[in-house]
């Protein structure tokens, strides 16, 4: 079965069992997520991401302005750009902060092809880059973004004091009253997280009170990226797992006699998959 029929199916079943207005089938988005033109690496991973699920539950709907933070590899960014471009949106990419006189030059070196990379407007419509980082400025002007969308990346922050919630503020202040801020993460439930996520995994309820310390309020969970193979208990934390597939440590060339057969059959992590909401 392809991808696109997959996706069909799936749309189909949520509108026969009554799904509420914010979960009826987008088929814009559909083809958004189908599309050829996105990377055969990223469209491999949809099966442990389900994109079309986890953006029907953020609320994504046309027009929107949306804001993606640390987009990495840029997997959000092929779905999201060119659903912003059909549907007369605004897609806005939190990229290394150029401003920051301590950025590394492979950090800009990364932004700048981040930002060749999406260049065709053809593909991607006017991609826009705001800097984003521990002491960069705002996201946006106040009050101007519908969504905020930031997955796997809050335990990057939590281990650095004040870092987390001056990131929090930001997002809560270019959000407009009534916007939505979009989390994934790797999920430690219901084991303890150690050292504020050391290890890539981060307790729900972390994150919880960094959101509702910024002044947002829980509006909703999912287990659309549940996994529960994941025992949360590897040689190299998270990054043991797909797709990092780390087997040796940081800074050491990969061990080629390391078993990955356990780690392989796991898949990607348990991912918490929360919509919180700024009141208004």
């Amino acid at each position: 079965m392809t991808h696109r029929r997959h996706l069909l199916l799936l749309a189909a079943a949520a509108l026969c069992l009554g799904a509420t207005p914010a979960l009826a089938a987008d088929p814009v988005l559909m083809t958004a997520v189908s599309s050829p033109h996105r990377t055969a690496a990223n469209t491999a991973r949809d099966e442990a991401r389900h994109p079309y699920e986890s953006l029907l539950f953020w609320g994504l709907k046309p027009k929107q302005t949306v804001i993606e933070v640390s987009p990495g590899g840029g997997y959000w960014t092929e779905i999201l750009a060119p659903y912003a471009k059909a549907t007369g949106g605004t897609y806005i990419a939190g990229v290394a902060d150029l401003a920051n006189p301590k950025i590394s030059e492979g950090a800009k070196k990364g932004r700048a092809a981040f930002e060749a990379r999406f260049a065709d407007p053809a593909l991607y419509g006017k991609v826009r880059f705001v800097n984003f980082g521990p002491v960069a400025g705002p996201l946006g002007a106040a009050g101007s973004a519908d969504l905020v969308l930031t997955a796997r990346n809050v335990h990057n922050w939590t281990g650095q004091p004040g870092v987390a919630d001056k990131i929090f503020a930001d997002f809560f202040a270019v959000l407009k009253p009534g916007g939505i801020l979009a989390v994934e993460d790797h999920r430690a439930d219901p084991k303890s997280e150690t050292d504020k996520g050391a290890d890539g995994y981060l307790a729900t309820a972390t994150v919880v009170a960094l959101a509702e310390k910024a002044g947002f309020k829980l509006d909703a969970t999912s287990e659309i990226n549940a996994n529960p193979r994941d025992t949360k208990d590897y040689p190299f934390g998270v990054w043991t797992l797909p797709p990092t597939r780390q087997s040796a440590p940081d800074g050491q060339p990969a061990d080629p006699a390391f078993d990955r057969a356990k780690y392989d059959a796991i898949g990607e992590s348990d991912r918490m998959t929360l919509r919180f909401r700024k009141p208004g």
